[in-house]
C-alpha cells in the first residue's frame, strides 16, 4: 500500500505547487481571455482532479438597491464539465414533458414532501411551473438558503419546462451579485481547451454588460478574475471585452 503522507507534509507538498504555479504567468499582468485561459493547464495544483474553472466579477453597483441587484442566467456555449441533476415540480402533463427533456425527477406533492419530511436534496437545480409555485412555496425557508428557490428572473419559474431543462443539462449557470458587488460563477474544468474557457468567460460578460442597471455609476466592470479551484488568480483586462463600460 502506498504510504498516507502526514498533513503537514501534503501542505507543504501543495505549497511547493502553487509557488510553482505563480512562477509561471505576470501575477501583476492583466490578460486578454485567450491570453488567460491559456494559462489555467499551468496554474493547476490538483493533478488527480479536474478543478473547476472559477470567475470572480467585480462590478461597480450597489447591491442594497433593488435596481442594482444583478441576476440572472447563462448558457455556457461549451457546457461547465458538470451535468446537473434537475427537479421538476409539475403538474402531470408538464411533468412528463419535462421528463422526456431529461429532468432526473419531475412531480409534484410528493416531491415537496420529501424535501419536507425526508430532507431530500438529491438534485442540484429545481425548476416550478407557475402554477405550482404556491406548492412550493411551502418549502420556500427550506429552499432558500441553499440556493435552490425557484426564481422567474432566473428562468425557473417557467411553463416551458422541456427548453428549461434542456438549458440546464446543457450548462446553463445561475449567478447573483453579492453583497460587495462581486459574481462567482463557474465557467468550465481545467481539462478544457483554453479557447473553450473563453468561449465561456465572454458569453458570461457579455451578458453582464447588458445587465448594466441605468443608475449603475462609474466602472461597471471593475475586475475579472479566473482560478481554479485552488489555483492562483489570473487577472483578465476588462476593457478587453465587447462593449465593456
Amino acid at each position: 500500500m502506498p504510504r498516507r503522507l502526514p498533513s503537514r507534509e501534503k501542505k507543504k507538498m501543495a505549497g511547493k505547487k502553487y509557488k510553482k504555479a505563480i512562477e509561471g504567468y505576470d501575477r501583476d499582468k492583466k490578460y486578454n481571455p485567450s491570453e488567460a485561459c491559456a494559462l489555467i493547464a499551468k496554474t493547476k495544483i490538483s493533478s488527480k482532479s479536474d478543478e473547476s474553472v472559477d470567475v470572480a466579477v467585480r462590478l461597480g453597483v450597489e447591491p442594497k438597491h433593488a435596481d442594482q441587484m444583478i441576476r440572472g442566467a447563462v448558457v455556457m456555449p461549451n457546457g461547465t464539465g458538470k451535468t446537473k441533476r434537475v427537479l421538476v415540480i409539475a403538474k402531470p402533463d408538464k411533468a412528463q414533458e419535462a421528463l422526456d427533456a431529461g429532468a432526473d425527477f419531475a412531480g409534484g406533492d410528493e416531491y415537496t414532501n420529501k424535501i419536507k419530511d425526508e430532507n431530500w436534496f438529491e438534485f442540484d437545480s429545481l425548476v416550478a411551473t407557475p402554477d405550482m409555485m404556491g406548492v412550493v412555496g411551502r418549502i420556500g425557508r427550506i429552499l432558500g438558503p441553499r440556493g435552490l428557490m425557484p426564481n422567474p428572473k432566473v428562468g425557473t419559474v417557467t411553463n416551458d419546462v422541456a427548453k428549461t431543462v434542456k438549458e440546464l443539462k446543457a450548462g446553463r449557470v445561475e449567478f447573483r451579485v453579492e453583497k460587495a458587488g462581486v459574481i462567482h460563477a463557474p465557467i468550465g474544468r481545467a481539462s478544457f481547451e483554453g479557447d473553450k474557457l473563453a468561449e465561456n468567460l465572454n458569453a458570461l460578460i457579455e451578458l453582464l454588460i447588458k445587465l448594466k442597471p441605468a443608475s449603475a455609476k462609474g466602472t461597471y466592470v471593475k475586475s475579472v478574475t479566473i482560478s481554479t479551484t485552488h489555483g492562483p488568480g489570473i487577472k483578465v483586462d476588462p476593457g478587453s471585452f465587447k462593449a465593456a463600460p
